[in-house]
């Protein structure tokens, strides 16, 4: 298993931060991924939960599950199984999400990745400076690594 991917250095060169809400997460985090029984009850906790249960799944440009996922299509299908409907790429999901101060993320928050208005890349906000994401081709999916170095704003 490899580390959970460190945020703080991305969200460092940010400079400001969006974010959306899709759920209130409460409780705390353990370990990445995996939460208390009272946390687990919320919805971004589960969707969470789920893109953990993916570590390892392959990358593949537009899919979005169950064996396969790029990186809109996690977060689209662990919020699905979650219970919360998120739009397909990852440009209309931040478009469809309020953002938030990165002082106020939680784990189970998309964060997104984008180059000025070109948003390019999802993920789900783990806790502790750590992401679950489908990084791009060649790389294994559902992981917690990215080489991603942009700006990441956050959503809720």
């Amino acid at each position: 298993m490899t580390a959970l991917n460190r945020v703080p250095s991305l969200m460092v060169r940010a400079g400001t931060a969006s974010a959306l809400t899709i759920a209130a997460v409460g409780g705390s985090i353990v370990a990445p991924g995996f939460t208390s029984e009272a946390a687990a009850a919320t919805p971004a906790t589960k969707a969470l939960q789920i893109a953990a249960s993916k570590k390892g799944s392959p990358y593949k440009y537009g899919a979005t599950g169950p064996h396969r996922f790029d990186c809109s299509g996690l977060t689209l299908y662990s919020f699905k199984k979650a219970g919360k409907k998120l739009p397909r790429t990852a440009a209309q999901q931040y478009n469809k999400t309020r953002h938030i101060s990165a002082k106020n993320r939680k784990a189970g928050d998309l964060v997104f990745f984008h180059s000025g208005s070109n948003v390019y890349h999802v993920g789900i906000y783990a806790g502790k400076n750590k992401l679950w994401h489908s990084p791009k081709s060649g790389d294994a999916g559902a992981t917690s690594r990215s080489r991603r170095s942009s700006s990441c704003p956050r959503c809720r």
